[in-house]
């Protein structure tokens, strides 16, 4: 595969990325909202709140880590 196409592929992949993470960050927003009214009104938070707010940061953390392997390879590429 040549350089430019390596390049351009991986430019996709961050793209997919990024758009991942801005997807399941909405997702997480939800519970976290539910979260933070639980803080506030000084009660216990629903386990299911937390458990979505833990796999969907889970999930941002993976994206990321993989979203930055793919940058250091885009630019040991340039």
């Amino acid at each position: 595969m040549s350089n430019w196409s390596e390049k351009r592929k991986l430019k996709k992949e961050i793209k997919i990325c990024m758009q991942t993470i801005e997807e399941i960050e909405r997702k997480r927003s939800r519970s976290q909202s539910a979260l933070v009214q639980a803080v506030l009104l000084q009660e216990t938070p629903d386990e299911r709140d937390v458990e979505w707010f833990n796999k969907y940061t889970g999930e941002i953390t993976a994206c990321r880590n993989h979203m930055t392997e793919l940058k250091k390879k885009l630019d040991s590429l340039e």
